[in-house]
């Protein structure tokens, strides 16, 4: 069945441009220092051991729930940074990370996973949404669902944006479940990003700066979209269909 398209104000087209402009352009530079660094996404998880790709996605799924509690509770400590001190500091991270090679590129990844969640918090709470609430926490991790910043992506899947369970603690896990296997590949394109022979420690820092830097910008889309939505009185559902309108037209422009 083909979607009728409803006429929306041209305010609302206006800031939906900005958005489309910031998927379009998510990760920036970074994406082209890493794809030098590593090579091919399809081949970097070749270069993990057999035993560690196997247990990415367990790794992952462990990685997210403790990210879920760890990532929130710090906002009572630490406040929000600025987007460059984020950056700054996952890429610092990424710079321990891969100076030990695998071993301690992998004892890195729940802490990157909570680094990245608790900056996709900040920006929900920037655009006016109140991180106390399960529902606003849920959509942090469904940001994760848009990929990853080495991910081909024409901006035909726009389904994380309005995904929707109802909201219990099963719902929780099946989100996490959900995007486990997607951000699974992720990270695990990282971890093998930071296992670049001789690089190391410039490794690990550059690659969590592409993909602190990518998640920051998705989560503008996100939580950009679901603000229009209600500033704009338009259904999340047209938005969204307008949005991959003009990401088409982006593409082949």
């Amino acid at each position: 069945m083909t979607q009728t398209t409803l006429p929306v104000p041209l305010d609302v087209e206006t800031e939906l441009e900005k958005i489309a402009q910031r998927y379009r352009q998510a990760g920036g530079v970074g994406i082209n220092i890493l794809n030098m660094i590593g090579g091919q996404a399809e081949s970097l998880l070749d270069r993990l051991p057999t035993s560690v790709r196997s247990q990415l996605e367990t790794a992952t799924v462990r990685a997210l729930d403790h990210a879920m509690t760890a990532a929130h509770k710090s906002r009572g400590h630490v406040p929000d940074q600025a987007s460059w001190l984020n950056s700054a500091t996952s890429a610092a991270m990424g710079a321990i990370g891969g100076g030990g090679g695998l071993p301690t590129a992998l004892a890195e990844l729940p802490v990157t996973t909570t680094l990245l969640l608790r900056v996709i918090e900040g920006v929900a709470v920037e655009y006016g949404f109140d991180s106390e609430l399960e529902s606003v926490r849920f959509d942090c991790v469904q940001v994760f669902a848009s990929a990853g910043p080495l991910a081909e992506d024409d901006g035909s899947d726009l389904a994380f944006l309005t995904v929707r369970l109802a909201l219990s603690g099963k719902a929780v896990q099946a989100i996490i479940h959900k995007v486990a296997p997607k951000l699974a590949v992720v990270m695990g394109q990282k971890l093998a990003a930071q296992t670049v022979p001789v690089l190391g420690a410039v490794t690990g820092a550059a690659t969590n700066y592409a993909y602190t830097s990518y998640y920051q910008d998705m989560a503008h889309v996100h939580f950009g979209l679901r603000r229009l939505a209600i500033e704009g009185d338009v259904p999340s559902e047209e938005l969204t269909h307008r949005l991959a309108i003009r990401m088409k037209e982006l593409t082949s422009a």
